[in-house]
């Protein structure tokens, strides 16, 4: 009986294995269709999760300014052009003044009695002119009537000597006779010619040069004193204010003697040094903003100069605006400030600097198209908190990949974090 139950037993034991590897083969045949959504699941897990955001315009930082000095645009000193005694002043130091305006006279008495004596000496020159020209006309007249009256008497001495010729080849006269009558008529002949050379030399002589030139210096002597008279009165060279001015009544002031300065102030210059940075942002504009100290007035200056090459005293770019000044807002020796850039100059794309990647020194970001990272090249330019200026290589708008973008590849499939 004990064999019986060890038989049973066995049996018993390979049915139990029977079974299980019945099972377990059923087990492997059915298993092979729900196995599928873990394989997808581990697929899945392959594709790398990121995270993004959008390029944004920011303001990047704050308008750049400068410091500029103000100057006259021109500066121009009041010389005396005349010596003497200040008589007038008409205006003071600080005084606007227009071009051409008074402003303080000299004493003309000196002058005058000048001018006196210059008149008295042509007076006089004129009356010795007029005599002399008389003079010189009545001897012409006598000596043409000279030169007449002797034409005639060689003429008639010419035709008595031919008859007598005609009479001593006869034997009426003698050769003395004849010889004396030649005589006279050879002297007669010489003085025709030289009366005919006295009125040529005397017509073509101006023997009243000395007295005209003496009556012409002396009209010259009156120009230069009404000129002088002229420069009594000592007016503005230019428009603009009046610095410097020192002249009192009473003072004597010699030629030349500088009485003051008048800056022209409409327009004035503004003038600063600039750094090659400064420079760059302003090279090719034509205008510029300038903004006064404690004053919410904002001017527009004109770049009239801008140095293309840095000065080798300064180490910098030399600028010049001119600016109009109707109502004289800026005066010599102000500090403004120049806008170097503007408000809109400062907003710009930006990424955040987390996106950046750098590989051999140079900067990409990965932008998210659809499923695929595609890696681009950027130019980065300021630097503000967490973000950077995108200069190129981004456009405003674009999905920037800020996570996990080390680990990517360009034109990888990527999927975006819930």
């Amino acid at each position: 009986m004990k064999q019986r139950f060890q038989t049973v037993k066995r049996s018993s034991i390979a049915a139990t294995g029977a079974l299980l590897l019945g099972a377990s083969l059923l087990a492997g045949c059915t298993s092979s269709p729900e196995a599928t959504p873990a394989a997808a699941v581990q697929q899945q897990a392959q594709v790398k999760t990121v995270k993004t955001a959008k390029a944004e315009k920011r303001t990047i930082a704050d308008p750049m300014e400068h410091v500029a000095d103000v100057v006259a645009s021109s500066r121009m000193t009041v010389a005396t052009k005349s010596g003497g005694e200040v008589s007038e002043v008409l205006k003071k130091r600080g005084d606007t003044v227009e071009k051409g305006e008074l402003l303080f006279r000299l004493d003309p008495k000196d002058v005058l009695l000048q001018k006196e004596k210059a008149n008295v000496s042509i007076s006089g020159t004129k009356q010795q002119l007029a005599k002399a020209v008389q003079d010189l006309a009545d001897g012409k007249r006598d000596l043409q009537n000279g030169i007449a009256k002797l034409e005639q008497t060689v003429r008639d001495t010419e035709k008595t000597y031919n008859k007598m010729r005609n009479d001593y080849d006869q034997g009426l006269v003698s050769k003395i006779q004849l010889e004396q009558l030649e005589t006279q008529l050879s002297g007669l002949r010489m003085d025709l010619e030289s009366s005919r050379a006295k009125l040529k030399t005397m017509e073509s002589t101006n023997s009243l040069s000395q007295l005209e030139q003496g009556l012409e210096t002396a009209q010259l002597s009156v120009q230069e004193i009404d000129r002088a008279l002229e420069n009594m009165e000592v007016r503005a060279p230019v428009g603009g204010v009046l610095t410097d001015f020192t002249v009192e009544a009473g003072m004597t002031v010699p030629a030349g003697f500088s009485a003051g300065d008048i800056q022209k102030l409409n327009p004035v210059k503004v003038k600063a040094e600039l750094t090659e940075d400064a420079a760059k942002l302003i090279r090719g504009k034509q205008e510029l903003h300038l903004a006064i100290p404690g004053s919410a007035d904002r001017l527009t200056g004109t770049v009239a100069y801008l140095a293309d090459v840095m000065s080798a005293q300064t180490k910098s770019y030399s600028l010049e605006l001119e600016v109009a000044n109707p109502e004289r807002k800026l005066k010599p020796g102000m500090k403004v400030q120049i806008m170097l850039s503007e408000e809109a100059d400062q907003v710009v794309v930006t990424v955040p600097t987390t996106s950046v990647v750098r590989e051999a020194g140079e900067t990409f970001v990965y932008i998210l198209n659809g499923s695929v990272a595609e890696k681009r090249k950027v130019e980065l330019g300021r630097l503000k908190e967490t973000y950077q200026e995108a200069i190129s290589g981004v456009k405003e708008g674009e999905q920037i990949i800020v996570s996990g973008q080390n680990l990517l590849k360009d034109k990888e499939t990527v999927q975006l974090a819930n």
